[in-house]
């Protein structure tokens, strides 16, 4: 008897379902491919800060990238001096700087680097501390540096050949010297453990933090940031103070110039924070907001003065002609 094979029916349920899940998955995959080339395509902006600005730069980053979803930030903290050899440097980019000196911008970046820079914060010098540093308990205005010269006490300060804040030590020092009518109390503070120099004053907290040593000196808002001591320094020594500048031009120092085996002299004047966008912005027109969103009472300057820089806006420019006129507003035009 001749057997009859029944032919099997296909089961196209089953082939639509799985076609189906193929499609799915490809557009799926063509959605993150293209979310990726968007994400690659997204317009950068390049920061070079000073160290003391780490903290606030990240909060005003975070708040401009909430109203500018589509922008990528990319920023990194140098001391002042190293930011701005940074820039000077052709490889590196960079679309906006801002340093604990303006005094940095007028003699690295100008002319050739930047045109014009402008004046946005404030800021001032302490000694600052933790609760378990040596003598903690007994420190005060008046007999600050004869503790900090005590032989078992260590302390640390930034060079002042890559930044600022190295710089106003050296500062502090020397009018500490005529302020407490002490001679040679400077050379003692500056050559006093001088394996603690760091590179830049943020570099010193690891030091303080972890006990290596017990007094560095800082900004005052950096300080704050971090929750450490602090004393507060008379004006005098804080550079805090612009109605001060005669008697702090008394003193001065040379540090490392733009090229190899110069020098140049920094004198002491109260202490101001300078930004600029460098010739060499790839991406001028994105500077430009994020600038005028950094010097915007309600937005940047806010977040900057809640972190203890008061605000210096609007400040006297002798560059007002070549700030781009967006930020013009921000600035008095120097006679």
């Amino acid at each position: 008897m001749k057997k009859t094979i029944k032919p099997k029916h296909f089961n196209w349920g089953l082939f639509g379902s799985i076609f189906s899940l193929i499609i799915i998955i490809q557009v799926f995959s063509g959605c993150n491919s293209f979310n990726s080339r968007q994400k690659e395509r997204a317009p950068t902006l390049h920061i070079i800060h000073a160290g003391s600005l780490t903290h606030p730069v990240k909060l005003i980053s975070e708040k401009f990238q909430n109203e500018n979803p589509d922008v990528k930030i990319l920023s990194e903290a140098w001391g002042s001096k190293a930011g701005a050899r940074r820039i000077m440097e052709i490889e590196t980019p960079c679309d906006v700087y801002l340093s604990a000196d303006y005094a940095v911008i007028e003699h690295m970046l100008i002319p050739d680097h930047a045109s014009w820079y402008i004046k946005f914060a404030s800021n001032e010098m302490a000694i600052v501390y933790t609760p378990k540093s040596l003598y903690a308990n007994e420190i005060t205005v008046e007999n600050w540096y004869e503790i900090l010269l005590r032989p078992d006490v260590r302390i640390a300060r930034s060079n002042p050949d890559h930044d600022p804040c190295g710089v106003r030590t050296v500062f502090t020092a020397k009018l500490s010297e005529i302020f407490y009518q002490s001679p040679g109390l400077a050379n003692s503070l500056l050559e006093k453990d001088l394996q603690n120099v760091r590179p830049k004053e943020t570099d010193l907290i690891a030091l303080l933090e972890s006990g290596q040593v017990d007094y560095i000196f800082l900004y005052l808002s950096v300080a704050q940031q971090h929750q450490l001591s602090w004393l507060r320094l008379p004006s005098a020594l804080s550079q805090n103070d612009p109605t001060m500048e005669n008697w702090y031009s008394q003193v001065s120092t040379e540090t490392m110039g733009t090229s190899p085996g110069s020098t140049i002299t920094e004198t002491c004047r109260s202490m101001v924070y300078g930004l600029t966008i460098p010739k060499k912005s790839e991406n001028a027109e994105l500077a430009l907001r994020f600038v005028a969103f950094v010097l915007d009472e309600n937005k940047g300057m806010k977040i900057l003065e809640e972190l203890g820089q008061p605000s210096v806006i609007p400040s006297s420019s002798a560059y007002y002609n070549e700030i781009p006129e967006a930020l013009q507003k921000f600035v008095i035009k120097q006679e």
